[in-house]
C-alpha cells in the first residue's frame, strides 16, 4: 500500500513539473487541438505562454520593424500595399464639423482650423503615421510649439518613429514601471514616455557616453498603434504574418526567371555512353566547353551534347503569384485586386462583395484615427487658440465651452454612379437617409454643399440660366448584364449565409 502511495506521489510530482525531455505529454480532452502528438510536435514548437509584452519584447520588435521595412522598400508589392492602404485612410485628409449652437463660432473655428492644418502639412503627416503603423507597427507624434509655422496657432504635429521611444539604460530610478520606454501608473495608464533625442540608428548618435532624452508628459505625445491583446503597450508591424510571403513571392520570382535565362542560353550536358572505366580523350570531369552563339559544333568520340530544359512549370507562375499575394493582403483586410492593382478577373458583383468588408475597415481605421489622434490634436490647437485674444468668438472662450464636431473623410467612388445616384434618389424620397448622411458619404459637408449650390443658383437666374431639373436616367443598355450581377450577387450572400 505504501509503495503505492510513493509511486502515485511520484506521478503526480512529474505531471507538475512538466514531461520528462524525450516524452510527449498527452492530455486527455475532447478538443483536438489540445493533444501533442509526434506528428504536430514540431509544428507547435513555437507555441509559448508569454505575455504581450514579453512576447514583443524590444529586441523582437527591432527585428521586426527591420524586416518589415526592408520589405516595403524592396519589394513592388509591399510598397504598394502600404501606400494604397494609407492613401484610402487618410486620403486627402480629414474635414473638421464643428456642431456648436453657435453658427458663426462653428464657421470661424472650422475654417482657422483648416487654415492651420494646411500650414502645418497635417494630411501628409497623417499619412506618414499610417504608413509607420502598418510598417512599423506604431509611430508617436509630439505635440509642440514651432514658431516657424505661418498660422496664429504654433502648435506642430512631429511624427517620430518607434525606434525613438526607449527606456533608457540604466533605468531612471523610480521608474521600474516603465515598459519600453512607456511609464504606465498603478491603474494601467501611460502618464509619460522616454524619448530619444536621436534615432538609435542615426550616423550622428555618439557611440560612447550616455543617451539624452527628454521625459515627455502623456500630454504631448500620441501614440497610435493597435493592441491586438490585452495588456499589451506597443505595437508591432501590421505585416508580420505576410513577411516570410514576401521574400517567399521574390524569391519564387527570381527563380522564374533563372529558369527562362537557362532555358533560353545555349547550355548544356555533356555525357558519353562509353563504359566507366574507359579513358575520356581530352575531357576533364565537370570540364565547361566555350561555344559560340549561332554555331554547331563535334564532340569528342563516345560524348554527347544535351541542353537543359526548363522544367520548372512556368505556366502556373501567375496562379502562384495570385494566391501568396492574396494570402499577403488578407492580414490587412484588403481584396486581391486592390493588393495587385489588377481587376481583370473581377466582374461587378465580385468586386463589390469584396471591397465591402475592406471599405468597413478602412471606416474603422478612420474612426480609431479620429480618436486616437485627431482629437488629441484638435484639443490641443484650442487650448491654444482660446488664448489670443480676439482669434475665437467669445462663445468658445469660456470655461463651460463644449466642442462637439466630427470628422469627414474621402467618400468612397461608386463603380456605376448612375446607379448610385438612382439608390440615393430613392431613399431620399422615403426617407430613409438624410442629406446629412449622403453628403458625408462623399466627405462633404452637407451645409457648406447646400449654401454654396444656393449661390450658384441665385448666380444662374441672376444672368438668365435656365435651371431645369435634372433628367431622369436612362435605363442601362446593359440590362441582362446588370441582372446577372444581380442575381450573382444575391447567389454569394445566399451561400455566405449558409
Amino acid at each position: 500500500m505504501l509503495k503505492w502511495l510513493r509511486q502515485l506521489g511520484s506521478r503526480k510530482a512529474t505531471a507538475a513539473n512538466g514531461p520528462a525531455p524525450g516524452r510527449v505529454l498527452v492530455v486527455r480532452g475532447k478538443y483536438d487541438a489540445a493533444q501533442t502528438s509526434h506528428e504536430n510536435r514540431r509544428h507547435w514548437a513555437n507555441a509559448d505562454h508569454l505575455s504581450a509584452n514579453a512576447a514583443i519584447g524590444a529586441d523582437v520588435r527591432r527585428i521586426l520593424r527591420s524586416r518589415a521595412r526592408y520589405e516595403v522598400a524592396n519589394n513592388s508589392y509591399a510598397k504598394g500595399i502600404v501606400l494604397t492602404l494609407a492613401n484610402y485612410v487618410v486620403g486627402t485628409g480629414p474635414r473638421l464639423q464643428m456642431l456648436t449652437d453657435d453658427p458663426e463660432a462653428n464657421r470661424v473655428i472650422e475654417k482657422e482650423f483648416s487654415r492651420w492644418a494646411k500650414a502645418v502639412g497635417l494630411a501628409h503627416k497623417l499619412r506618414t503615421m499610417r504608413i509607420a503603423q502598418c510598417e512599423s507597427g506604431e509611430v508617436f507624434a509630439l505635440l509642440a510649439t514651432n514658431p516657424r509655422i505661418d498660422a496664429p496657432v504654433q502648435l506642430d504635429v512631429r511624427p517620430i518613429e518607434a525606434d525613438q521611444v526607449a527606456t533608457p539604460w540604466p533605468v531612471p530610478r523610480g521608474d521600474l514601471k516603465a515598459v519600453d520606454g512607456i511609464v504606465f501608473d498603478e491603474f494601467g495608464n501611460p502618464i509619460s514616455y522616454y524619448v530619444l533625442r536621436q534615432h538609435p540608428g542615426d550616423n550622428t548618435v555618439p557611440r560612447s557616453g550616455g543617451i539624452e532624452f527628454d521625459v515627455m508628459p502623456v500630454e504631448s505625445v500620441i501614440h497610435l498603434f493597435r493592441a491586438e491583446r490585452p495588456g499589451q503597450s506597443r505595437g508591432i508591424p501590421e505585416i508580420t504574418p505576410a513577411l516570410p510571403l514576401f521574400a517567399t513571392l521574390r524569391r519564387y520570382t527570381l527563380a522564374v526567371l533563372g529558369a527562362a535565362e537557362q532555358a533560353a542560353l545555349p547550355s548544356g550536358v555533356i555525357y558519353t555512353d562509353a563504359a566507366a572505366d574507359a579513358e575520356a580523350s581530352q575531357v576533364e570531369p565537370m570540364d565547361m566547353v566555350e561555344m559560340d552563339r549561332g554555331t554547331w559544333m563535334t564532340m569528342p568520340f563516345g560524348w554527347k551534347i544535351s541542353q537543359v530544359k526548363a522544367e520548372q512549370p512556368t505556366t502556373v507562375y501567375g496562379d502562384f503569384k495570385h494566391e501568396v499575394i492574396n494570402e499577403i493582403a488578407r492580414c490587412l483586410n484588403m481584396p486581391f485586386n486592390i493588393a495587385a492593382g489588377n481587376s481583370s478577373g473581377y466582374n461587378y458583383a465580385s468586386g463589390r462583395l469584396d471591397h465591402q468588408a475592406f471599405f468597413k475597415a478602412i471606416r474603422i481605421d478612420q474612426a480609431y484615427l479620429a480618436d486616437i489622434v485627431l482629437d488629441r490634436i484638435l484639443k490641443a490647437w484650442i487650448d491654444e487658440a482660446v488664448l489670443i485674444e480676439g482669434y475665437l468668438p467669445q462663445s468658445v472662450r469660456t470655461l463651460d465651452a463644449e466642442f462637439p464636431h466630427q470628422w469627414f473623410w474621402d467618400g468612397f467612388e461608386h463603380v456605376d454612379p448612375a446607379k448610385e445616384a438612382n439608390a440615393q434618389s430613392t431613399r431620399l424620397q422615403s426617407n430613409t437617409t438624410t442629406l446629412a448622411a449622403e453628403f458625408a458619404k462623399c466627405g462633404l459637408d452637407w451645409e457648406s454643399e447646400l449654401r454654396q449650390r444656393a449661390r450658384e443658383v441665385a448666380l444662374m437666374r441672376e444672368l438668365g440660366l435656365a435651371t431645369t431639373p435634372a433628367p431622369a436616367a436612362a435605363p442601362s443598355e446593359n440590362e441582362d448584364d446588370e441582372r446577372e450581377e444581380e442575381d450573382e450577387t444575391d447567389a454569394v450572400a445566399e451561400a455566405t449565409r449558409r
